[in-house]
């Protein structure tokens, strides 16, 4: 910040988190010798006839102005973590047969927990409340022993369908491409597929439904200790 001659200053306020290590480094010269530094600045913070205008105060007593900034240091991290993406899932598909659907009454229906991080399936037989109750709902939420902490982020990526019950290529497919994080460990449609259109194609003889989901990229999150 630069300081005006009747005290009055020119603040600019930066509140993003700059990191300062090894990783982020240039090469200045300090007295005809190159040095690596950790460098982070502001390309642009005021125009250069507004700093020398006399009358604006920045410049003072012939040729002086004054300079000041105020730091917040946080604590080093002790962790250093590691995001890596899986694209090579073994058992990539879950299917999950919910059976009399016509005569679920409970306003949620939940699949058991399966491979894959954990993952329970919340299926709205009658629409989410924001539905009107002529959808069908499906969510895909991470099961609390899985969900990501503060500082956390999970990616997932890959397709959730209807399959037809005469066995044919004809299905109903959404695409899954979501981050859960640790205030939102939850991802679906409240408008899945209308009910009327399920009843017509989806549902068998047995009054059954077939959900299936297929994960193309997943991924995972492991920490080391800074030693």
């Amino acid at each position: 910040m630069c300081i005006y001659k009747s005290e009055i200053y020119f603040i600019y306020s930066d509140v993003e988190v700059k990191r300062f290590n090894a990783l982020k480094t240039v090469w200045v010269v300090a007295k005809k010798n190159f040095v690596a530094k950790t460098v982070w600045g502001l390309g642009q913070i005021l125009s250069y006839d507004t700093f020398n205008s006399s009358g604006n105060g920045y410049i003072f007593e012939g040729d002086q102005c004054e300079f000041g900034v105020n730091v917040i240091v946080s604590p080093p991290p002790t962790n250093w973590e590691i995001l890596s993406f899986d694209d090579k899932i073994p058992h990539p598909k879950y299917l999950w047969t919910v059976e009399k659907f016509s005569e679920l009454k409970e306003h949620a229906h939940v699949s058991n927990s399966f491979s894959m991080g954990g993952m329970e399936w919340p299926l709205y037989p009658k629409g989410f409340s924001r539905a009107d109750g002529k959808w069908l709902s499906v969510f895909l939420f991470l099961a609390d022993s899985h969900a990501p902490k503060a500082d956390e982020k999970i990616f997932m990526q890959g397709h959730v369908r209807l399959l037809d019950p005469l066995g044919s290529n004809h299905y109903w497919a959404r695409q899954l491409y979501d981050w859960h994080i640790e205030s939102n460990t939850g991802w679906g449609w409240d408008q899945f597929l209308s009910l009327d259109e399920l009843r017509k194609v989806y549902l068998d003889k047995e009054d059954a439904v077939n959900i299936e989901i297929e994960f193309e990229v997943v991924s995972a999150t492991k920490y080391f200790p800074i030693i």
